[in-house]
């Protein structure tokens, strides 16, 4: 009875997302060409921040999820600001936008590009990442409009634990925009949507995680140094970090 629930859970949540995307695909492909971007902007991220929240609530609701995100939900009014984080998962980008209004991230320029897939980061004016000093730009000037942008240093999900080689684009951002550096340490006992996840398979559930706060850096004053400590110091925070809190709050 346990494995037949766990079915029916994750594949109603599957089709709830489904139809919630479509919903907002269809909305955000009409407002992109006519909000102006000061309105566009606020608009296209609360819609992603609210439509995730209702969703994770859903699921929670239903015992599929626990997420422990009281930490991270304490920066939703410290702007300019940029987050890093470790990424275990798919989960991990959405989890941080279900609770912060003004984020901001970079995405995959062929998922942007796709005329149904990226019309809601389109609107929201998620920043392409195959721009190089471009992005780097753009990254800047979204910090200095009093944003909070997203970064995954790995630039990927992580492959071998604790975290991947990282890259430097964090620090060159920090540094040129002068604003500080969050850390975020991702945390979960599940390998759902993990990089080596097979699509088809179906998680143990509930699905934890817990997203705490980590220490805050100054603007870097030499980005490649400082992009080898942060990866050190990852690394310390996730050896053996064993997984996220078995009791939290369902959302």
């Amino acid at each position: 009875m346990r494995a037949l629930y766990e079915y029916a859970a994750l594949y109603l949540g599957l089709l709830l997302y489904a139809s919630m995307s479509l919903a907002w695909i269809g909305t955000a492909v009409l407002l992109h060409p006519l909000l102006p971007e000061r309105l566009g902007r606020p608009v296209g991220r609360f819609g992603i921040m609210y439509g995730w929240r209702i969703f994770f609530g859903i699921m929670g609701a239903c015992g599929a999820f626990r997420f422990d995100t009281a930490e991270l939900e304490s920066l939703r009014d410290e702007t300019p600001l940029l987050l890093v984080a470790n990424h275990p998962s798919l989960l991990d980008a959405v989890i941080v936008a279900s609770r912060l209004p003004n984020l901001v991230c970079i995405m995959k320029a062929n998922l942007n590009d796709n005329i149904f897939l990226g019309a809601g980061a389109r609107l929201a004016r998620y920043i392409r990442n195959d721009a190089g000093h471009g992005m780097i730009k753009a990254a800047v000037a979204e910090l200095r409009k009093g944003g909070q942008l997203l970064i995954f240093p790995e630039g990927t999900r992580t492959a071998e634990p604790p975290v991947n080689r990282f890259k430097g684009g964090a620090a060159l951002i920090a540094r040129h925009a002068g604003v500080p550096l969050q850390t975020l340490i991702v945390e979960t006992e599940s390998p759902f949507l993990s990089k080596c996840w097979p699509v088809y398979a179906r998680p143990s559930l509930p699905i934890r995680f817990r997203i705490r706060l980590g220490l805050r850096f100054d603007p870097p004053e030499d980005p490649v140094a400082f992009t080898h400590a942060l990866e050190a110091y990852y690394a310390r925070e996730l050896a053996g970090a064993p997984t996220a809190p078995t009791d939290s709050d369902p959302t």
